[in-house]
């Protein structure tokens, strides 16, 4: 019978591969070098397979190797997830450390009040937000890597088939107009755009404006694009809720019915989908939202709709 890895030893692989060394996963965790070497000989002898090449630069992970981290993050995961919803299903405090990874403006304009929220009813719950570019995969990619427990996406959302993600609706806003204020005629101001903008709606919607040239600046970041339309370098058509980090000046004009929208969601294994501490922050996220309706004039914006969203991912129940 195959024998089962211990969770010291998946800590071991996560330590590794995170590190790049041997010597550094062991001053992370408090062993030596030789300790970290032979557990991962006897991982790889359990496993069959052969999980780090070792070199001159350190310890690589090789394709097999990759592969055992994920699954090896996941099950510590959830060991910790078992432990925290039994204590909070016994009537304890549900305690335990949620991994969030956002795009800059959901995590700016809808993580603090629902954090706030979650943290009142839940006082020994702890966070770690990290940060993530919304190109290609984004932020979910930290999900199915097993460094997040919950993904702030863009939708609809496409990932490479296999990842067995599940996940829902948060947020769905309109875009609008900003531009700085006292402009007399501000649609014929230059256009700013930046690099996350690269939804294909959104996309064919500028091309089919004709009073909306090509942008002359691109920017890699949303907050560059809001300063920049804050020194009246530009216009930008821009997400409400990054209209809602805009400075003092920058006016917000309502682009009506027609005007593309924005669908924030979020994704997550099954397994952390069904844990307390996902679920909990699923619903004060949507909460956050559904509390007002869309209004340009003061930034507030998006009612929860539940949608269809699209990708090798399902709906959750």
């Amino acid at each position: 019978m195959p024998e089962d890895l211990t969770a010291a030893e998946l800590r071991i692989l996560d330590a590794v591969e995170r590190e790049g060394s041997f010597s550094a996963a062991a001053s992370k965790l408090g062993l030596t070098q030789s300790a970290i070497s032979h557990s991962v000989r006897v991982v790889e002898r359990k496993l069959g397979a052969v999980l780090f090449e070792r070199g001159r630069h350190g310890a690589r992970a090789t394709a097999a190797g990759a592969r055992a981290v994920m699954h090896g993050r996941g099950v510590l995961r959830l060991l910790g997830v078992l432990r925290a919803d039994a204590q909070a299903a016994s009537g304890g405090e549900l305690s335990t450390k949620l991994r969030i990874a956002a795009f800059r403006s959901a995590a700016a304009q809808l993580l603090p009040s629902a954090l706030r929220r979650l943290t009142t009813r839940h006082r020994q719950l702890s966070y770690d937000v990290a940060i993530v570019r919304d190109i290609d995969d984004g932020t979910a990619a930290e999900v199915v890597a097993g460094r997040a427990d919950l993904a702030i996406v863009n939708l609809p959302h496409r990932l490479p088939a296999g990842t067995g993600l599940v996940g829902g609706t948060l947020v769905d806003e309109p875009y609008v107009l900003i531009h700085p204020a006292g402009e007399d005629d501000p649609r014929s101001l230059p256009v700013i755009d930046w690099q996350e903008n690269c939804s294909t709606e959104t996309k064919a919607w500028f091309r089919s404006q004709e009073w909306l040239p090509p942008a002359t600046i691109t920017v890699a970041d949303d907050t560059v694009l809001l300063a920049m339309v804050a020194h009246g370098l530009g216009m930008a058509v821009v997400p409400l809720t990054i209209a809602a980090d805009r400075a003092p000046g920058v006016v917000v004009e309502d682009l009506g019915p027609a005007a593309p929208r924005r669908t924030i969601g979020y994704l997550a294994t099954p397994e952390l989908a069904r844990s307390t501490a996902v679920r909990e922050l699923v619903r004060e996220l949507r909460a956050e939202r559904t509390s007002s309706p869309p209004n340009p004039s003061d930034t507030d914006g998006g009612g929860d709709d539940p949608g269809i969203m699209m990708g090798p991912w399902r709906e959750e129940q």
